[in-house]
């Protein structure tokens, strides 16, 4: 996909998902104020925190799809990796606080305090969520997986995250509605429930993202299939100092390469090229390689 292309389609799912959340947020604050609800005035103020999320990918997948500079000579891609890293913490700290409150409210439902039952109007706001942000979720995360984008992706989790909290809320307010005072802790400890999730998929979210701006190695599986790229080029005699790391959604790949020490500059040459093409051919043409040439020397 052309990178314009791959742009337009980040813009468009967050668009949408900016609006969705404008609206469902605006809607749930005003359910839970007038149906006397904490759960759902909860939910809506974690709606709030998928405003930050759409405004980072945005902001950030938009520079990353910038050209090489004199600044940035491998590309603008960690931008969207660090996008990535920072809608995960916020997907975890809303998880923390999520389990935080719903914790608090068992603590005091358990010491006697009555939690005040909610209105249908609440309910009925929960439901409404949990449809919106679940297609909302398969929208973004299917595109996200076309285009190749973890920050989209990222982003569909947040959304998930927002409908699971919904559920955790509606299941409260039903407990709360039709089986009476005793049941409604159903709600804090589904919430609680709710934001362990939540906090796991934040995790999982970070570790790659983390991972990539310390700068770590491909995995063993792609090394080893560059190995088999490298080579499967005929001329090269061996290579050593395989060096990989990825950049946003592209990868960079360094080795030298061992070729016969007889070769003139242009078959030698030539050797690298190809290596270059066929890596670009099996990982993208966003694909950053470095092959040195050194002659192979019989031991």
């Amino acid at each position: 996909m052309e990178n314009n292309d791959r742009l337009n389609e980040i813009n468009k799912v967050t668009i949408v998902g900016f609006f969705t959340n404008l609206i469902l947020t605006i809607g749930k604050i005003l359910a839970g104020i007038i149906g006397k609800s904490g759960a759902m005035l909860a939910d809506g103020i974690h709606s709030l925190s998928d405003f930050a999320t759409d405004i980072i990918v945005l902001v950030f997948v938009r520079v990353s799809s910038k050209d090489n500079d004199s600044n940035h000579q491998y590309g603008h891609g960690k931008f969207e990796t660090f996008a990535t890293m920072l809608i995960s913490f916020a997907l975890m700290i809303v998880g923390i606080g999520i389990f935080w409150t719903g914790f608090e409210k068992v603590v005091d439902a358990l010491n006697g305090e009555i939690i005040e039952q909610p209105g249908f109007v609440a309910l009925a706001a929960a439901i409404i969520s949990i449809i919106s942000k679940e297609t909302l979720y398969w929208y973004t995360i299917n595109t996200g997986k076309k285009i190749n984008s973890q920050a989209v992706i990222a982003n569909a989790w947040h959304h998930r995250s927002d409908a699971l909290s919904s559920i955790g809320a509606a299941i409260g307010i039903s407990g709360a509605i039709y089986l009476g005072d005793q049941w409604r802790i159903l709600d804090p400890i589904a919430g609680i429930i709710v934001s362990i999730f939540i906090v796991n998929v934040a995790w999982s979210l970070a570790t790659p993202s983390v991972k990539e701006l310390l700068e770590n190695s491909l995995p063993e599986k792609m090394e080893d299939e560059i190995s088999s790229i490298i080579e499967s080029v005929s001329g090269v005699k061996g290579y050593h100092n395989l060096r990989t790391r990825k950049i946003g959604n592209s990868v960079a790949i360094e080795a030298h390469v061992k070729v016969d020490k007889y070769l003139s500059v242009e078959d030698s040459h030539n050797i690298a090229s190809e290596i270059e093409k066929l890596l670009r051919k099996k990982y993208g043409t966003q694909t950053h390689t470095g092959i040195h040439i050194e002659p192979f020397y019989e031991s």
